[in-house]
């Protein structure tokens, strides 16, 4: 994913004791607030909090908005119950991902976060395909910031932080519950007003959260092997390279763009690429970039996504390799060793079900 521009100010939260800058792709939000490793332990414990308030922020109203998203996204959302959390994908003419959606219907509003600096893009694809049809876009990433609470005790810590609940400290229409996806089931995204940003911040500590950085966060993304657009994919990456074909994309509805090769990638064929797990040599001090050549046998085979240090685990990876290189090659990534495990199987697409060997997040 380019440089692109950041959706909105930086966050209040990075003038909070510790807290130190992320770099790209997470301008405007903390890395860490001092210690890294204690943070990962409590978003994978009791409970914490990660400030992703960089991301972009969309809602969607009128009457057609269920039925007209489902004719533009990889995913079913005609009956798309109110509450439930989604993903979702658009997709080139060819099948390439272009955004990869995190949705919600509450209170007949479709909200919808995306990736930092990628929110202009897509409210302008969006109303480009209005059309006549019911339906209001608009871009709110300057008034709404996204807040995860991860953790066993997510569901006590955001308690009536929801829209209107009864016995909150917020008024109606100042936080939106976005519950975890079937394969993100142990986190909650909190659509909170931007002028309240800091308070619900406050509110969560007061409550027993730790906050904690986008380190922290990614560490354990990596670790559940879950990708991320633009870190993990590039302008050719397929739904089913990365194992989106899982989670954000319905196989048996009707024309989107780029459902072509989806389907013909899913009946006929397998994708040119595969995602891996990089287990990394703990000896090296340092990490590969993104975007770093991952060799195999001295050659370039693919190219580096993610690599975060885990509390438990050590250094970690993504990568994207092509489809061909053996499941037990060693691979180089960035010049650093390391051993691959197979998330998106060789024989993934060609009406293989495949279930994707990953931990929950």
């Amino acid at each position: 994913m380019p440089e692109t521009e950041v959706d909105a100010s930086p966050s209040p939260l990075l003038t909070w004791p510790g807290a130190v800058p992320a770099s790209w792709p997470d301008e405007g939000v903390a890395d860490h607030y001092g210690d890294p490793f204690r943070e990962q332990r409590a978003l994978d414990g009791t409970g914490g909090f990660v400030d992703r308030s960089n991301r972009g922020v969309l809602t969607i109203t009128g009457q057609d908005r269920l039925s007209w998203l489902h004719s533009l996204t990889s995913q079913h959302l005609m009956n798309l119950a109110s509450g439930v959390t989604a993903e979702a994908l658009i997709l080139d003419p060819n099948g390439h991902v272009e955004h990869h959606l995190t949705l919600s219907d509450v209170d007949e509003t479709l909200w919808i976060h995306v990736e930092p600096g990628t929110a202009t893009a897509l409210a302008g694809f969006l109303n480009s395909m209005r059309f006549m049809l019911r339906v209001e876009v608009t871009d709110v990433s300057s008034d709404y910031a996204v807040l995860t609470v991860l953790g066993s005790e997510r569901e006590r810590l955001i308690l009536d932080l929801g829209r209107g609940g009864p016995g909150g400290p917020f008024p109606p229409g100042e936080a939106v519950v976005l519950a975890g996806t079937a394969r993100r089931s142990e986190l909650c995204d909190l659509l909170v007003r931007r002028d309240r940003l800091a308070a619900t911040a406050d509110e969560l500590v007061r409550r027993g959260a730790v906050a904690a950085g986008m380190w922290a966060f990614e560490a354990l993304r990596i670790a559940a092997r879950v990708p991320r657009l633009g870190l993990d994919t590039d302008h050719r990456t397929l739904p089913h390279e990365v194992g989106w074909i899982e989670s954000a994309v319905h196989l048996n509805k009707g024309c989107y763009r780029g459902q072509e090769t989806v389907a013909r990638v899913h009946n006929l064929g397998h994708p040119p690429r595969r995602l891996v797990f990089l287990d990394l040599d703990g000896s090296v001090d340092r990490l590969p970039r993104h975007g770093d050549p991952v060799e195999a046998d001295e050659t370039e085979v693919g190219f580096t996504g993610s690599a975060a240090r885990h509390y438990e685990l050590g250094p970690i990876g993504l990568a994207l390799v092509k489809r061909t290189v053996p499941v037990e090659a060693t691979l180089l990534a960035g010049g650093v060793a390391a051993t691959q495990e197979v998330i998106v199987p060789p024989d993934a697409g060609g009406n293989v079900k495949v279930t994707l060997k990953r931990r929950l997040l």
